[in-house]
């Protein structure tokens, strides 16, 4: 990465007297803060008119302030927003945060800059109450219309068992049912023109095309799709709120049901954030085990999204041949893990059992290594020169770079625009520098060529897996860190002094010393990242979950408009996403 100084330096020059401050972090991201006043005049200048510009709003969330202790180097706030942006050209991130203070935070909307930021935006309101003027349409988006407050505020419970019983009278049954009635009016449609009545029509939220419980209101004129309206938050169960709660360590279970389908590519963007606060370094064996299970679980991912996705298409039988084929990589994992999909198997420093891996595991994996590769081919012949398959995918919901760039997309859809840029090469983390692997990439960013990454990239994984295997290091599983490891047996037999540092590293788990940290991955379904806060003590102060998914989904009304209902079918089969990712 270039280095932070840089952009440091070019936003001072530029800007002086209104950067307010530049914190240090445990990512070593640079991150700035500035007042309200000045913010759009510092990101319209990020986005368009620096050399190398920061195009992509990676993220958007909020802080509540008001109960942490440790804030060196920051402003005083009750609330912080805070920009997260990627330059592609520098290879950089970039962290602009920005204090408010009172009850009812304010801040100018940033959606005319980036599209991206409608949702986040809207997210920001639902869950922290800080408004954004000029906002199209600035409601709850993961909270039902009528809940009362903002969940991720730190008077807001986290427990049931600080809550009153749950009471649902008929009453407040009709309210809510009459909440959920679509009204065009509310999102800026019109019912109607001088020559012509449009028709509305519901998509979900119990419909097989999306994939879980996903409702898309559709404005029709005959059978072409004018606008939609997409409807999320059906899935919602307060994952970040639950890590404010929750240890260190007992919140790595929570993570594996974000992307489901993901397994421990989600324990693994929060170990490596946790780590990177903690200042443990992993032992190069822990790490090659890592990257084999990771890249098995995005094979797996891929193989899923492939048969669901020809199956929306019309066409049964792939669906059964890619779910077969995931049962011979679960055979790998419930072998090495004890878990199928969700073996929450990653820990702070390493890995759990002796050794890292149990015996006959090399065989296991060399046999699947052979497996797969022919059954890919299979693929190309029954699915990819299918003519069917090629009419109803081809130049259907495609975007450009820049529109790709603008609304957040990464992983596979990006790539299918023709931009070569994967985490795993670009910024190797858990060292992915030392294997070889190659980045495919498109050219016209439509529904087909989405699929040709994919399974290019099954094979890429394959080659990452087979390194693996023919080249896993020998020595220490975990790092021998105080803070990861607990003391040996022999000691905490020895004296109570090691016996009770033991039991207070099992029991309530590790002190990470305060500051924050984000590190991201190359996940199955895009960038996917923990920002962690710490104030000094045995759970996070907030936990930001940036899941790929939610900006992948905001893409559906600018890739449907002008289509037919089939073709939103095939789009949204064609955007790698899991509904959990997307309400966390």
């Amino acid at each position: 990465m270039e280095s932070q100084d840089n952009i440091i330096d070019e936003l001072r020059d530029r800007f002086g007297g209104l950067i307010l401050m530049v914190q240090p972090t445990a990512d070593n991201i640079p991150t700035l803060w500035c007042s309200r006043e000045n913010t759009l005049d510092i990101l319209t200048y990020l986005k368009d008119q620096a050399a190398h510009p920061f195009r992509m709003l990676y993220d958007l969330s909020a802080i509540d302030e008001r109960r942490r202790e440790h804030r060196e180097n920051q402003p005083k706030s009750d609330f912080s927003v805070v920009y997260h942006l990627i330059s592609f050209e520098r290879n950089t991130d970039i962290r602009i945060k920005v204090p408010l203070t009172g009850a009812s935070p304010s801040m100018d909307s940033i959606t005319d800059l980036w599209p991206a930021a409608n949702w986040y935006e809207r997210e920001a309101w639902d869950m922290f109450g800080v408004d954004f003027s000029g906002h199209p349409c600035l409601r709850r988006i993961l909270m039902p219309s009528t809940w009362q407050g903002h969940p991720l505020r730190k008077e807001y419970p986290a427990r049931a068992t600080e809550m009153g019983p749950f009471r649902f009278p008929l009453d407040k049954q009709i309210r809510e049912e009459e909440a959920l009635r679509f009204r065009p009016e509310d999102w800026g449609m019109s019912s109607h023109t001088e020559s012509s009545d449009f028709m509305f029509l519901n998509l979900g939220p119990q419909h097989p095309g999306t994939h879980g419980i996903l409702r898309i209101a559709l404005q029709l004129d005959g059978e072409e799709i004018i606008d939609a309206v997409t409807e999320i938050g059906f899935h919602h169960r307060g994952a970040e709120k639950m890590g404010e709660r929750q240890t260190w360590h007992t919140y790595i279970p929570y993570t594996d049901r974000i992307d489901y389908l993901g397994g421990v590519m989600n324990n693994l963007a929060y170990v490596l954030s946790v780590e990177k606060l903690a200042h443990i370094t992993v032992p190069d064996r822990a790490n090659v085990i890592r990257i084999m299970l990771a890249e098995l679980f995005r094979v797996a991912s891929h193989l899923v999204w492939f048969g669901t996705f020809v199956t929306d298409i019309g066409a049964m039988s792939p669906v059964f041949f890619t779910f077969n084929d995931r049962e011979h990589i679960f055979e790998i994992i419930t072998a090495i893990t004890g878990g199928r999909m969700h073996p929450s198997w990653f820990r702070i420093g390493g890995e759990p059992c002796y050794s890292g891996l149990p015996d006959g595991w090399d065989n296991l994996v060399r046999r699947f290594l052979a497996y797969l590769p022919p059954r890919l081919k299979e693929y190309d012949t029954l699915v990819m020169k299918n003519a069917i398959f090629k009419a109803r995918t081809q130049g259907i919901g495609q975007y450009t770079l820049e529109e790709a760039m603008e609304g957040g997309v990464t992983g596979p859809g990006l790539r299918a625009c023709g931009l070569e840029w994967d985490l795993r090469k670009k910024r190797p983390y858990s060292g992915y520098d030392q294997f070889e692997f190659d980045i495919p990439t498109g050219v016209h960013g439509d529904c087909f060529e989405r699929a040709v990454i994919h399974l290019e990239e099954i094979r890429q994984s394959l080659r990452i897996i087979e390194q693996c295997v023919n080249n896993m290091p020998a020595g220490p599983y975990k790092a021998r860190h105080p803070l990861a490891t607990p003391p040996d047996k022999a000691k905490t037999l020895h004296d109570i002094e090691t016996l009770i540092t033991h039991f207070l590293g099992v029991s309530q788990g590790p002190v990470i010393p305060s500051g924050e940290a984000c590190i991201s991955i190359e996940a199955a379904k895009g960038i996917n990242s923990y920002y962690l806060i710490s104030d000094g003590d045995i759970h996070a102060y907030r936990v930001r979950i940036r899941a790929p998914s939610f900006a992948h989904l905001q893409m559906i009304p600018a890739l449907a408009r002008g289509l037919m209902v089939p073709d939103l079918l095939a789009i949204l089969g064609s955007i790698d996403y899991v509904l959990a990712d997307v309400d966390r």
